[in-house]
């Protein structure tokens, strides 16, 4: 057993609903949803958390890194107004953040302090969820259930799967008719064993965690030849993604090259991802074509 304690897994076919089906089984139309300004529940998830829960408000907090900040986040808990605001339920974090950074077990543990003492749930959501177990080279359980995580999307699309999530309650009692909500939420596969078939591959002898630790390797070798060449490294490289500063024309040559990545902190931040397929002959060119 991977978590090393009695959880109840289901399968879905993409993070989105991973996330939404996860919160709309927590929150009624009337409660909130706690998380950092940049987690992708707010920023890329065209409003499914909002939609599944018929109405949850996402009460956005700040912090350092793509890290929620614990005395906004009481802050802005504190502040909702008994029955005139939405009532705060679930504080959600991201494992790696969005800007590439691994919250440590005692982090974790300090989010879960505050959501037990307001008498709220821990989400997470671990799409990059192996990548922080490669960086912390802890145990799986060590920063989910037994840090206070209450439930866990873990990601295998971005490690591997061609497409396949998974969500799992670690309190049993939480997972009640979850089965129905996966139906109505058009994720009840008919195949469910080709989505099934991708985590006994992935789990199997470690691939999963050996396909992260590669991802994060490239990614730290490609962060060092970025310094040596002088580029400014914005962000702490903890996982398998690099935030740089790069001139708009510098990013238009790449692009004409062939090499696709976005922009991703306003003004000149962009975010380059390495993969369990990225090979050090990618690094090595994209890094000559950016030279050049």
């Amino acid at each position: 057993d991977l978590f090393e304690t009695d959880c109840d897994a289901y399968l879905v076919s993409n993070g989105t609903a991973a996330n939404a089906l996860a919160l709309a089984h927590l929150c009624q139309p009337f409660h909130s949803v706690v998380c950092h300004q940049n987690a992708h529940i707010h920023t890329d998830e065209c409003g499914a958390p909002e939609f599944f829960t018929h109405g949850s408000k996402l009460l956005l907090i700040g912090g350092d890194n793509g890290k929620i900040d614990i005395a906004q986040a009481e802050a802005t808990i504190v502040r909702q107004p008994d029955v005139h605001a939405h009532k705060p339920r679930v504080i959600s974090i991201t494992q790696a953040t969005e800007f590439g950074t691994v919250y440590t077990r005692d982090e974790i543990a300090a989010v879960a302090k505050l959501a037990t003492k307001r008498e709220m749930f821990l989400h997470m959501d671990g799409a990059r969820f192996a990548n922080a177990v490669a960086t912390l080279n802890c145990a799986p359980k060590e920063i989910t259930w037994q840090s206070g995580v209450d439930i866990f999307c873990f990601g295998g699309t971005k490690n591997g799967a061609a497409g396949s999530e998974l969500v799992i309650f670690f309190k049993p009692e939480l997972a009640r008719e979850f089965d129905y909500r996966i139906k109505q939420g058009a994720q009840l596969a008919s195949k469910a064993r080709f989505l099934a078939a991708q985590w006994l591959a992935l789990l199997q002898n470690d691939v999963w965690l050996r396909n992260a630790r590669h991802a994060n390797l490239l990614a730290r070798k490609l962060a060092d030849l970025l310094r040596a060449a002088k580029i400014d490294i914005a962000l702490p490289v903890e996982a398998n993604s690099v935030f740089v500063r790069l001139p708009e024309p510098v990013v238009h040559k790449l692009n004409a090259s062939g090499w696709h990545f976005y922009k991703f902190i306003e003004p000149d931040v962009y975010r380059l991802m390495c993969s369990w397929a990225t090979t050090q002959a990618e690094i090595d060119e994209f890094t000559a074509d950016l030279l050049r």
